[in-house]
């Protein structure tokens, strides 16, 4: 089985490693150039959203510190 990994960065973005990909609403596929590694924009800043371009750097602040959600309801 293919995997992915998810990371939360504290004060920036998102990074993507591994087998995946992304796409739109429509389900139209970014091209992501056979990369296996991508950050993606938390901060809304970007000028190349959906992809980090570093412009969150002094104008987003975020510690991420995995927590445990409670059981999902049946």
């Amino acid at each position: 089985m293919a995997t992915t990994k998810l990371t939360v960065n504290n004060n920036g973005s998102l990074r993507i490693e591994g087998d995946f990909e992304i796409v739109d609403k429509d389900g139209n596929v970014y091209d992501l150039g056979g990369r296996d590694l991508v950050s993606v924009c938390r901060c809304g800043l970007s000028k190349n959203k959906p992809f980090c371009d570093g412009s969150h750097k002094g104008h987003f602040e975020h510690e991420a510190v995995a927590f445990n959600l409670p059981p999902k309801k049946q």
